[in-house]
């Protein structure tokens, strides 16, 4: 009986003309895409500066800011107000003024001291900006000091130095973070709204009472709905590593069985959540607005935008019951770090419980009528 309906299942799918170019495309797209555009870095920040010093020193730390790659020169003004004003009509998003006696402090006293203002009404903008202006005048001023020990010049410096090593992404991109994040999050869409509009479509079509009268228990028929898109989930990942392969050149750092082990539970999961929406939805709108809020949701509380550590307490403990978080976990592990499955079976053991309770949940919902 099994065999019968899943024959019906794929026919269907493969009936629809839209379904299968969106599996196909909509991770292609998303996953070329998003990476680009889901960016917290922080780039091409306007500028202005005020040198009243006009040194040599002082236009070699312009210079130095600006070579970073982060920073535009958009303003050089002679006073700080005229600055200011640049800032006020949004020209402008740092300030970085160099006082008179900069190279005087720098060469006599070896120190010297400069004035950043940052334009916070973005939070993250004006605070970045302001550390990555801190870091390159760090580093402004460990050059002046080798110059003058080449020179001669006794000057005490520390003995060690300070070489840092960034592991699993020593580039610090962040769309390698990214990544990982956006394949589960297309796997969980794709996977979970297709299964909430499949039984309540029926519904709407009136094929679901065709079911219903034949002798086919509510098991068998909740599996039928569930291997399909068990099936579309593998296509969905394999393209996903093949996009994150062809544009990014990211292979994983662990391997792809074990990423597809942990697929194929919260595939399970995902679209059991699916199947359960379907059961209580009766029109194919309420379908889509109520997956659309857990899927969201469990977006939001999975740590794919914004570190879980740092969210409210009751954020986390609420993070608690996304699926999505052990999977984002477990992927972003075995693909940058190349964690084994020992390393994540806390991660596993989650998925296995949601897949557990969404499917036993998905078959007693549902009401077959004799």
């Amino acid at each position: 009986m099994l065999k019968y309906l899943l024959e019906k299942e794929f026919k269907q799918i493969m009936r629809n003309k839209f379904l299968p170019r969106m599996v196909i495309i909509l991770p292609f797209v998303a996953l070329a895409l998003f990476p680009l555009v889901a960016n917290f870095d922080v780039k091409n920040i306007n500028l202005a500066v005020v040198d009243n010093n006009h040194s040599q020193y002082s236009e070699r730390l312009i210079q130095k800011v600006i070579s970073s790659g982060h920073f535009i020169l958009t303003n050089v003004s002679h006073n700080y107000s005229d600055a200011l004003k640049s800032v006020e009509q949004n020209k402008s998003d740092v300030i970085l003024e160099i006082p008179a006696q900069f190279e005087k402090d720098l060469v006599n006293n070896l120190t010297a001291s400069v004035l950043i203002s940052a334009n916070t009404v973005n939070g993250m903008k004006g605070g970045l900006s302001s550390a990555y202006l801190v870091g390159i005048i760090t580093d402004f001023s460990s050059e002046i000091r080798e110059e003058w020990i080449q020179s001669g010049t006794k000057l005490k410096v520390p003995a060690c130095e300070i070489i840092p090593q960034y592991r699993f992404n020593p580039h610090l991109e962040y769309k390698y973070n990214m990544i990982p994040a956006i394949m589960m999050m297309m796997l969980a869409m794709i996977t979970g709204f297709l299964p909430a509009l499949n039984i309540v479509g029926e519904k709407e079509k009136g094929t679901i009472e065709q079911m219903n009268v034949t002798p086919v228990n509510k098991f068998t028929l909740i599996l039928s709905k569930l291997i399909p898109y068990w099936v579309i989930g593998f296509i969905v990942l394999t393209i996903c590593f093949f996009v994150a392969w062809l544009f990014y050149g990211m292979i994983s750092k662990g391997g792809y069985l074990q990423i597809y082990l942990f697929a194929a539970v919260f595939v399970l999961a995902f679209s059991g959540l699916g199947l359960v929406i379907s059961n209580y939805a009766t029109t194919i709108q309420q379908g889509m607005f109520m997956m659309f809020f857990f899927v969201i949701t469990f977006i939001f509380l999975s740590g794919l935008y914004t570190p879980i550590s740092s969210m409210p307490e009751w954020t986390q403990t609420m993070s608690f019951f996304s699926p999505l978080r052990y999977m984002i976990e477990a992927l972003r592990s075995i693909y940058l770090k190349g964690s084994s499955f020992m390393d994540l079976w806390h991660q596993f053991m989650a998925l296995v419980g949601f897949a557990i309770f969404f499917n036993f949940w998905a078959i007693n919902s549902y009401r077959k009528k004799a």
